[in-house]
């Protein structure tokens, strides 16, 4: 991606985490950008391009700096994750556990790029409810989201059911972004939002543990 591509695109999420996606203007964007209206008309056509471009934009760099940090985490070492004096079958729970924990709550962090991010994710999201050609872009990274965290909760319960996994990750995912919503609109505060999503967490890695007791006893 060109140099000037991607600095629109990172001042089209900066706009829009401003003024919404419906304050968004073309000229304020070339002003933020540093580029000409012309540029960004060559670069994505139409509105609606800058817009499905926006959002996955917005996906990547989330992913980007969760990637960052699980990067840290296993150059910190495996102390940094489980913590010391952690035995080996705890550390074999405790491990995935505390990477899924950090992969959800990087989302919940009072952090300009943060905020930044979450909140144009989710104008973007309420403006696929009345674009239709933003619904596409949303659903595709929705699903990678939910594969990816079903993922992690599958290295947590490794003999859970595959369907149940990605129901799990359909429910955590679904919950953090209305956490998120909820603490950047003033409703409820940071603290208690993390507090939340590290109980659903619990909540669900506890249930998948009875579901592989419960398959269990039905096919017995």
């Amino acid at each position: 991606m060109s140099d000037r591509r991607t600095a629109i695109l990172e001042a089209a999420a900066t706009v829009i985490a401003r003024r919404g996606v419906r304050g968004l203007r073309v000229e304020e964007l070339a002003v933020e950008a540093g580029v000409s209206k012309a540029l960004i008309y060559y670069h994505f056509e139409d509105r609606t391009g800058l817009l499905r471009r926006t959002l996955a934009f917005v996906n990547n760099r989330a992913e980007r700096y969760t990637t960052e940090q699980s990067t840290a985490d296993a150059a910190a070492g495996p102390d940094a994750v489980t913590g010391p004096g952690t035995t080996t079958g705890d550390a074999l729970t405790a491990g995935p556990l505390r990477r899924l924990e950090q992969a959800l709550l990087l989302e919940l962090q009072d952090l300009p790029h943060v905020r930044e991010n979450s909140t144009a994710w989710g104008e973007l999201r309420a403006s696929a409810v009345f674009d239709p050609e933003l619904r596409g872009e949303l659903a595709l990274a929705s699903v990678i989201w939910v594969r990816e965290v079903a993922d992690q909760l599958g290295e947590v319960r490794p003999t859970a059911p595959e369907s149940a996994l990605i129901t799990s990750a359909e429910r955590l995912t679904a919950l953090l972004e209305g956490l998120s919503a909820r603490w950047l609109s003033g409703i409820l505060p940071l603290a208690d939002a993390r507090t939340r999503m590290r109980e659903a967490i619990g909540v669900e890695v506890a249930h998948l543990a009875g579901r592989r007791h419960a398959d269990e006893l039905e096919y017995t």
